[in-house]
């Protein structure tokens, strides 16, 4: 995003809050969205964060969130500007501590208890089995334009998937299936000195649960499957439905849920590389995570 159109946006989010502003600081920044904390001539501060496609409807999922209960930081107010979204929220200021399994959990109960809204995008069965497919597409697209050329192993990996997914793919709305928050992270959870705050809502969804368990421990380090059975354990502890432990697909609950996320993670990474990012010098570090996930996709879903 340029300078220019970042301070065009921000003016508009303060003219609407009938607000000037006096300092602005980096908090996060990258090529599809940005973070940076505003300070007002009063001394008090907001969160200015923007974000192009497909990250520019957050203001939508934070206000139906709010409304519905989840505890999310306040939004002030939004705009949009040649296809970037622009919002000022609330500034919840430095976090008491990290956030812990335990915190995962207790949020995880509430987001997913959350009457489902119509405006979100839906992951339902149908949708899940078609991710193999969809990345296939996505590689042929990568394909004409001459990338991606030497990934047959990525190919073959899809089909055996595909061909596997419908009957890996039963479960899918099983309990819990609805709110699911998709960047589920201790990072996402703001704990502060009244309580915590559910950041990041961008891609929002609705669809199963266990994606969210899933994705708590992120996709660095490999799948570990007894930890997500513990945390997913401490779930039902905390008041998740009982029904997150059965099994799915002929799979144990914590098997279904690490390799269908880790495939929705494959099939997301693989349309950014085709159609968000479209960069063809991030190639070879998008085909080394793909390959990555998919070694354990197979491993997980036992294809």
């Amino acid at each position: 995003m340029t300078t220019n159109l970042s301070a065009e946006l921000l003016d508009n989010l303060l003219t609407a809050t009938g607000q000037t502003t006096s300092r602005r600081e980096e908090v996060r920044v990258w090529s599809m969205s940005g973070v940076e904390r505003v300070t007002f001539p009063d001394g008090s501060t907001a969160i200015f964060k923007y974000a192009k496609k497909p990250f520019d409807s957050e203001d939508q999922a934070l206000r139906l969130a709010r409304t519905l209960g989840v505890p999310v930081p306040q939004l002030h107010t939004s705009a949009v500007l040649d296809g970037w979204l622009g919002m000022l929220m609330e500034d919840l200021g430095p976090s008491a501590r990290d956030a812990d399994d335990l915190d995962g959990v207790a949020a995880a109960v509430v987001v997913h208890s959350t009457r489902t809204a119509s405006a979100l995008p839906v992951l339902d069965q149908e949708r899940l089995r078609t991710l193999p497919v969809r990345a296939l597409e996505h590689l042929e697209r990568l394909r004409k334009a001459d990338r991606w050329q030497d990934a047959d192993d990525v190919e073959k990996a899809l089909d055996r998937i595909a061909q596997a997914a419908e009957a890996r793919s039963a479960g899918a709305t099983l309990a819990p299936f609805g709110w699911v928050h998709s960047e589920f992270h201790p990072t996402s959870l703001h704990v502060g000195e009244r309580g915590w705050r559910l950041l990041d809502f961008a891609r929002a969804f609705t669809g199963p649960g266990l994606l969210d368990l899933a994705s708590w421990h992120g996709t660095i380090e490999p799948p570990h499957l007894l930890r997500l059975r513990v945390f997913l354990e401490q779930y039902v502890v905390a008041g998740g439905t009982p029904d997150a432990l059965a099994s799915r697909g002929g799979l144990t609950a914590e098997s279904w849920a690490l390799g269908w996320h880790r495939m929705w993670a494959v099939e997301w990474f693989m349309e950014q590389s085709v159609r968000w990012i479209n960069d063809p010098a991030t190639d070879l570090g998008y085909i080394k995570v793909v390959r990555r996930h998919l070694t354990d996709v197979l491993h997980l879903l036992e294809i």
